[in-house]
């Protein structure tokens, strides 16, 4: 995966767009630290059912802290 700074990636976008469609994965960096990070899209073609909805929920709910 190549790192390429922000200053850079939003000077050559669309080029970099066209290489993320051909399978390539970018990071975006700022300082020399990662931000971002450019993949091809994938359709996700399964869905949860609602027993997996409801777990996933329910493991969000006791990771989340409400007094922050």
């Amino acid at each position: 995966m190549e790192a390429i700074g922000s200053f850079e990636a939003k000077n050559h976008f669309s080029a970099l767009l066209d290489r993320v469609a051909k399978g390539e994965r970018i990071t975006i960096t700022r300082h020399g630290v990662p931000i971002a990070i450019l993949v091809p899209f994938a359709e996700n073609k399964t869905k949860l059912s609602h027993k997996e909805l409801v777990e996933r929920m329910r493991a969000l709910r006791k990771r989340v802290n409400p007094t922050r």
